[in-house]
């Protein structure tokens, strides 16, 4: 039995509605904004013309975006090629991060665990974050 399995957009849906105090709003086209203390930290988006097939122009209709602490987390997670995560223009300055559901099966279950983790610490209020790092160390 793999000890990390690939990821899947389910998990995403779990692992975020794990974590303490969030709360989901959904736009009005239906998708999922995940929230602690009224701050999004991870959100399905809507298609835009910033992340678009560069074959086609056809918009991506599958784009995740996940908080980050800042930008050298954002570059590290970018920048690595073994990682499906991306940013586009738009988001230039955003300490934010994309990804395709498409490939969230590039990533095992821990590193998507991970990823949530670290963007509810980004939004999360600075005790909340304390009280939760008390009980989950990390590595």
């Amino acid at each position: 039995m793999n000890a990390n399995p690939p990821a899947c957009e389910d998990d995403i849906h779990e692992i975020a509605l794990a974590m303490p105090f969030t709360t989901v709003v959904t736009t009005p086209s239906g998708r999922p904004v995940y929230q602690v203390g009224q701050k999004s930290y991870v959100f399905f988006r809507s298609p835009r013309k910033d992340a678009a097939d560069p074959v086609t122009g056809e918009r991506y209709d599958d784009v995740v975006v996940f908080w980050v602490a800042g930008e050298a987390e954002k570059q590290g997670l970018v920048q690595d090629p073994s990682t499906p995560f991306f940013t586009t223009p738009h988001f230039d300055g955003h300490p934010s991060v994309l990804l395709r559901l498409s490939r969230v099966g590039e990533l095992g279950l821990d590193e998507l665990r991970e990823v949530i983790e670290d963007a509810w610490l980004a939004r999360a209020s600075a005790r909340r974050g304390r009280d939760w790092l008390r009980t989950h160390p990390q590595p």
